[in-house]
């Protein structure tokens, strides 16, 4: 007989988030009891893009570089309590992700796991040109791609998961499908029942940034404040047989679970709320009730569904040039004159590269611009503790190297009293959009101990 419950459980929101997350929660998954499944939501719009830079240095790099950490601590526990785990770990590189928790497992002395991975959303090799031109037409040529990849939905996981795998790895599939993906699995519905879809997705939207919906991101001293903001307990969905979910969180944990932390998450990155659209269903959430049930408990219900839409959104990153950053600072009396005429001294001597961004970390930053127009519209202060910073792009990294020279110039050739520089170059990445035919994306599955499924 079917459990009518699932919990799922989110112990990352990002790459580079908290890897001590996922002891608390397989803990509480354990202790429930039932159908359990383990999610880490590792990518960002250019975590992909830096994994396929790794890879190209190293074939057997390209997948999460915390994975080790992510995995290690919990997996004998997960496999011993029957906890599946799916994740977007393996970025560029699901299958070396997939070998290297094989690798885990034997080198902990487990039980070999049942390793699925999912493959299809990769575009950025030649074979794909044409579908990306026919997406991007004439702008195609002019970029020099570094990763495209398709968002990718729920089925592929769920097929996994009926198979038997205990960890189901993939690549770009959309955050919310890592939610959709178990529940689809563990009820059975039918895949255009949209309704339940879309509650499904909410569901896995409302995990997918980890502690954002425990007080994470929201705490506000005096306004929200949030308990326990450096032991933050990571969130868990009870999904129910219909898709209507309870989120809470492990016991003992900081943080915070109530209307507000839910409604703030509920909301985050949706554009329209009456047409979220995702490769599973496009959810509509202008009928949702959001309803406290106990302490750090909160009930997401009447979410409807349409059908999901024909096309995929594509990520193309493509190399956009040399992004160079030189700081120095100043203090005491006059500091933020000094640190104006600095930036003053830069903007000539650096005229060929172009709009320089100019920023007083302090006095205005945030709301500054590229082009270094807002510090000219910011009435000069009195700020005795000023940090000066100076980006700029370009597309020769000789030229964008002239301003950290010009930078440490500021030493000796600048204001008095400046000290404390730091510069420094990088390759910077561009990011274009695009939608292709999901006919286009044909998504597949495998054990990695075999080739096709």
């Amino acid at each position: 007989m079917m459990e009518p419950i699932l919990r799922v459980g989110c112990a990352a929101g990002f790459s580079g988030d908290r890897t001590d997350a996922a002891g608390p929660v397989v803990d509480a998954l354990a202790a429930a009891g039932g159908p359990a499944v383990l999610i880490f939501e590792t990518l960002a719009e250019r975590t992909l893009a830096l994994a396929q830079l790794a890879r190209r240095h190293d074939p057997g790099a390209g997948y999460e570089p915390l994975l080790d950490d992510l995995v290690r601590p919990v997996l004998a526990r997960c496999l011993a309590a029957g906890i599946r785990i799916v994740s977007n770990f393996g970025a560029a590189n699901p299958d070396g992700a997939a070998r290297h928790i094989a690798r885990i497992a034997r080198e902990l002395g487990l039980r070999a796991p049942r390793i699925a991975v999912v493959r299809g959303d990769d575009l950025s090799g030649p074979a794909s040109r044409p579908v990306l031109a026919a997406a991007l037409g004439d702008h195609l040529g002019g970029l020099a791609i570094v990763s495209a990849n398709a968002y990718i939905g729920a089925e592929a996981i769920a097929d996994a998961l009926v198979a038997g795998a205990d960890v189901v790895v993939c690549g770009r599939v959309a955050d919310p499908s890592l939610t959709v993906g178990p529940a689809l699995a563990h009820f059975g519905w039918d895949r255009t029942d949209w309704d339940r879809l879309a509650r499904a997705t909410m569901a896995g939207h409302l995990l997918e940034c980890g502690a954002q919906v425990t007080g994470g991101y929201y705490a506000d001293p005096g306004h929200k404040d949030v308990p326990g903001l450096a032991s933050l307990g990571y969130p868990i969905a009870e999904i129910d047989a219909d898709g209507h979910c309870t989120i809470t969180k492990p016991p003992g944990t900081g943080g915070r679970i109530d209307i507000h932390t839910v409604k703030e998450q509920l909301l985050y990155e949706v554009h329209d709320p009456a047409a979220y659209l995702t490769p599973d269903v496009v959810a509509d959430i202008m009928g949702a009730t959001v309803t406290e049930t106990g302490p750090d408990r909160v009930r997401l219900a009447g979410v409807r569904g349409h059908p999901r839409p024909d096309g995929l959104k594509v990520n193309v990153c493509v190399e956009a040039g040399w992004f160079a950053e030189g700081e120095i600072s100043y203090a005491g009396a006059r500091a933020e004159a000094r640190a104006r005429l600095a930036a003053d001294v830069l903007r000539e001597r650096l005229a060929v590269l172009g709009p320089l961004r100019v920023d007083l970390i302090g006095v205005t930053s945030v709301l500054a611009d590229d082009g270094g127009r807002a510090l000219a519209d910011h009435p000069a202060g009195d700020a005795r503790d000023v940090r000066l910073r100076v980006a700029a792009n370009h597309p020769d990294r000789g030229t964008a190297e002239r301003l950290g020279r010009e930078v440490t110039a500021l030493y000796t050739c600048g204001p008095a009293g400046g000290g404390g520089v730091r510069t420094s170059v990088r390759p910077r990445l561009g990011t274009v959009s695009c939608s292709v035919p999901r006919t286009e994306v044909p998504t597949t599955w495998a054990f990695i101990e075999e080739t096709t499924a």
